[in-house]
């Protein structure tokens, strides 16, 4: 009996999405790293993106897709964009201060855009954006297609308190973006913003890295974002997380789970 052959758009079908799905990055579920978000009392998700393996490692997976205020994260992206308008011409330039007092002392000074970035000064940041102009601004935002490219709520207060949103995984992608120069930004930029992200150069690895600290629907949102390189990969992070009852440890642990999760899957080895 004689076999029938596939028609042509078929088999060419089945072709596609069995080569799709063959290079899709793997995934790791960590449902295990409840008891370090229990520890600190605080809700949240993390997502790992190992580049060696192509391997997304995820603990609540389900709410690496759902959006959040950048908070002061947003500043890795508006120090970009205020590199490449030229709004300000490198980390060196100093902005002098109002005068006015504010909670943190770090920022009641002249400051560069190197400590603005280190200190997380709201209104160097908010000075810079005043700079680009909301033209410029969502103009960039779609471009590097950075959230949901929302600016309202201010030209200075968007990432803030405003419409501005981002989910976790797309803080990933912008940082994989970064890291491999495929942001539309001049890679002079990019590199000054890659510079000043460091906050731990060990001999081992080095860790370039922001935090964010905001309040979405009644609930505090605490960001750790970044990257750990070593001498042969690349570990990618986002923590996120949240309390209805901010106390006063609520700031260390984004960054205490974040470096407990890393040392756990081996990043600073």
């Amino acid at each position: 009996m004689e076999k029938k052959q596939l028609p042509m758009f078929v088999f060419l079908l089945m072709l596609i999405v069995t080569t799709s799905f063959k290079f899709l990055p793997k995934e790791v579920v960590r449902n295990d790293f409840k008891k370090i978000y229990d520890k600190y009392n605080v809700q949240g998700s993390f997502v790992i993106y190992n580049k060696n393996k192509d391997e997304y490692t995820y603990y609540n997976k389900e709410q690496t897709i759902r959006p959040f205020t950048p908070a002061s994260t947003f500043k890795i992206c508006n120090t970009l964009i205020s590199l490449n308008s030229k709004v300000i011409d490198d980390e060196d330039v100093v902005i002098k201060w109002d005068g006015k007092q504010r909670q943190n002392p770090a920022w009641n000074h002249d400051t560069d855009m190197r400590d603005a970035f280190k200190n997380s000064t709201v209104w160097f940041y908010q000075e810079l954006a005043r700079r680009v102009g909301e033209k410029r601004m969502k103009a960039y935002l779609e471009k590097a297609n950075y959230g949901n490219h929302d600016i309202s709520g201010g030209i200075d207060a968007f990432w803030l308190t405003g419409g501005l949103r981002i989910t976790p995984q797309q803080q990933i992608d912008f940082l994989r973006k970064l890291q491999s120069d495929k942001l539309p930004f001049s890679k002079s930029s990019m590199d000054i913003l890659r510079d000043i992200m460091i906050v731990d150069n060990k001999q081992e690895y080095i860790i370039r890295a922001k935090t964010g600290s905001g309040k979405q629907d009644g609930v505090y949102i605490g960001w750790y974002v970044g990257y750990v390189t070593t001498k042969d990969n690349i570990f990618y992070f986002v923590n996120c997380i949240q309390t209805k009852e901010k106390n006063d440890n609520f700031n260390n642990a984004r960054i205490e789970i974040s470096n407990i999760i890393l040392d756990e899957i081996g990043a600073f080895k």
